[in-house]
C-alpha cells in the first residue's frame, strides 16, 4: 500500500466579510469518487486507483469558505485494489485502514494549502496556530 501521487485541481476560497471575535471553523474532508488508475512504472504498467476529495473550512455567520477538491494517486496488488474498487462501487465506502492513510495524507497537503489561502484573503488560520504568551 502505498500513495504515490498527489495534487489539487480546483481550490475555491471566499471571504463574505470581515472576520471579528472568536470566529466557529469547521473543517471535513471527504472522498467524492474512486476510480481505476493504471500506472506507467518504466515498461509496466501497475495496478492502481484515484481518490478525489474534498477538502473544506466553513466559517461561521457566513464570513467565508475555504473548498479544495484534488486526487490521490494510491499503488497496491492488483487484488486489493479490486477489493477496494468494489467495495466502493456497492456501499461507497473506504476501508478504515486505507481511509486513516487517505485522510492523513490529505489532511497534511490541505492544511497548509488552507492556510495560506486564508492569509491571502485575510481570513483567520482554519486550524489553530501556536503562539507564545511572554512571561510576566
Amino acid at each position: 500500500m502505498t500513495i504515490v501521487g498527489f495534487n489539487f485541481t480546483k481550490m475555491l476560497i471566499e471571504k463574505k466579510k470581515t472576520a471579528t471575535g472568536k470566529i466557529d471553523i469547521a473543517n471535513n474532508v471527504s472522498i467524492k469518487e474512486v476510480k481505476e488508475a493504471k500506472l506507467n512504472l518504466g515498461n509496466s504498467k501497475k495496478p492502481g486507483l484515484e481518490f478525489q476529495f474534498l477538502f473544506t473550512s466553513n466559517y461561521k455567520e457566513d464570513i467565508g469558505k475555504i473548498e479544495l477538491y484534488g486526487k490521490v494517486i494510491y499503488m497496491d496488488k492488483e487484488d486489493n485494489i479490486k477489493k477496494i474498487l468494489e467495495t466502493w462501487k456497492k456501499e461507497k465506502k473506504v476501508q478504515k485502514e486505507l481511509l486513516g492513510s487517505l485522510y492523513n495524507s490529505i489532511l497534511s497537503k490541505c492544511n497548509v494549502q488552507a492556510i495560506i489561502l486564508s492569509r491571502d484573503i485575510q481570513l483567520p488560520p482554519p486550524i489553530p496556530l501556536p503562539k507564545i504568551k511572554p512571561n510576566k
